[in-house]
């Protein structure tokens, strides 16, 4: 089971996710047991809980696993959690597309791991725009 991670970004601005990901056995993830990984954003629907619409330049977006995850925990002055680490961080970029355009609205930011083996692991953000 996980939880979505809560967190504020500003309008027009950008975030670095962080996380502690786990696969089905309760061990954390690294490099060599995923195969993709891939994020998509979304505005919220705070009337409706399964209405979201996908952000234009921020839909099932690839990314480099080598890129956003790592083969030991990280630690920090990002991560504020605990003193174990992340192995997992990703900014998005929004050089070209911006991704939270609109102040006072929640945004979804879904990652898609595939492990080598075994069923898509999830990792949600829900972030409010200020």
């Amino acid at each position: 089971m996980s939880d979505d991670i809560y967190g504020t970004v500003q309008k027009n601005g950008t975030v670095t996710c962080l996380a502690r990901i786990v696969g089905e056995e309760a061990a954390a993830i690294n490099q060599s047991c995923i195969s993709t990984v891939s994020y998509s954003v979304f505005l919220l629907d705070e009337r409706d809980p399964d209405s979201r619409t996908v952000i234009s330049g921020h839909d099932d977006v690839s990314l480099e696993v080598a890129a956003v995850i790592f083969n030991s925990m990280q630690t920090d002055p990002r991560w504020t959690v605990d003193d174990i680490g992340y192995n997992f961080r990703h900014t998005i970029d929004v050089s070209s597309n911006n991704a939270f355009t609109v102040a006072g609205r929640s945004y979804l930011v879904e990652y898609r791991l595939m492990p080598v083996t075994g069923q898509v692991i999830l990792a949600r953000f829900r972030l409010n725009c200020i």
